[in-house]
């Protein structure tokens, strides 16, 4: 090793990274040998059909489930906000939104100006509209200051309008709270709008890299069509430096040549 090779930085230790996956359920396989990391400060979302196993993958990343291959390796005190797809407060046992939030941590007034809940605290979760819900969701996983966001499809009863003001404020969030976040979503503007680095899943890891590699990976072609791929590569050769949901201020020049490689 030669003196340029021993002060090269090292590459930074993940947050959390899974090696080997293979979740069951009965004799079906959900997960095969599924390997990923996710690293400080990154947003990534992970794409799939239907059924293909995102979920799945999500709770044995949070050790909600235990895959029977496999190793999940978290680091060391890590501290996980977790906002589920769904989510129902229940009517027959009336609470309101502080109510709710005090159940985990005190509140933050800061962050609950930042989120527009300051105005909720009074009202009853089960009477909520489905962007203030989460909205709500969000501030409750954010209360304990945690290094990892993960949300299971973050725009799951809101309505168009409010999609793009909850990426704009994911966006934020990340940048200024210097989160990573890892997202679920099959919304193409999620992956457009708020990805560095988008993982395509469909049991296996099919392809991962930027938007733009993805969408020109043939894994992703066969599982969503030449359309959807056109439309990731066509988006990201005309909005390099600004973007339609008004994050003008994140570039998206972000590459990883060494991803974008295809898993079989």
């Amino acid at each position: 090793m030669n003196i340029a090779d021993a002060s090269a930085p090292l590459p930074p230790t993940p947050l959390l990274e899974a090696r080997g996956l293979c979740k069951f359920y009965g004799a079906r396989e959900v997960l095969h040998e599924v390997s990923l990391a996710l690293h400080p400060r990154e947003i990534v979302t992970l794409i799939g059909p239907n059924g293909a196993g995102k979920t799945t993958l999500l709770r044995c990343l949070l050790g909600l489930e235990a895959a029977e291959y496999g190793t999940v390796i978290r680091a060391p005190q890590l501290r996980i906000g977790y906002v589920p797809q769904q989510f129902k407060p229940q009517a027959s046992m009336p609470m309101t939104v502080r109510s709710f939030l005090k159940l985990y941590a005190p509140l933050n007034p800061s962050l609950a100006a930042t989120l527009q809940v300051e105005a909720l605290m009074g009202h009853a979760l089960d009477t909520l509209s489905g962007g203030e819900l989460r909205r709500v969701l969000l501030l409750r996983a954010l209360l304990k200051s945690p290094q990892l966001l993960v949300l299971d499809e973050p725009t799951a009863g809101v309505d168009v309008a409010g999609q793009g003001e909850l990426y704009r404020l994911l966006k934020r969030l990340a940048e200024e709270l210097h989160l990573a976040v890892l997202m679920v979503s099959h919304d193409l503007h999620v992956v457009m709008s708020a990805s560095e680095r988008v993982i395509c899943l469909n049991h296996h890891v099919c392809c991962e890299g930027s938007p733009q590699e993805v969408g020109g990976d043939a894994s992703f072609r066969a599982l969503f069509g030449e359309d959807l791929a056109a439309q990731l590569a066509l988006y990201h050769h005309h909005h390099t430096h600004r973007h339609g949901l008004g994050d003008e201020d994140y570039p998206h020049t972000h590459h990883h040549p060494q991803e974008g490689h295809s898993h079989g």
